[in-house]
């Protein structure tokens, strides 16, 4: 199966809430996304189709708009890559910053 590529551009993300509505909408999070990093936590760790690959472009200017919470993110996508690996998926989650 062909891994699904996500494009997250870094010039639509310029604040938390940019982040959090392109992400839902992007993976159809639906109503009751939090839209917190608990949320997202949530939703990437056991309820994103696998194979995905999420492309973050631009992310310099994002992480400049962003701050910590940048970093806080990137720290999920992380822990979600590492443990479909742990879990020895065969499908998996990852994530590229361009």
């Amino acid at each position: 199966m062909m891994d699904r590529e996500i494009i997250l551009d870094g010039n639509r993300v310029q604040s938390t809430d940019d982040f959090h509505d392109l992400l839902s909408q992007i993976l159809d999070f639906g109503p009751y996304y939090g839209r917190n990093l608990n949320a997202l936590w949530d939703r990437l760790s056991t309820d994103v189709e696998r194979p995905i690959k999420i492309i973050w472009l631009n992310s310099e200017l994002s992480k400049k708009y962003l701050g910590e919470y940048f970093d806080k993110i990137i720290q999920i996508f992380e822990e979600t890559r590492q443990q479909d690996i742990k879990l020895n998926w065969d499908e998996k989650f990852d994530y590229v910053l361009k």
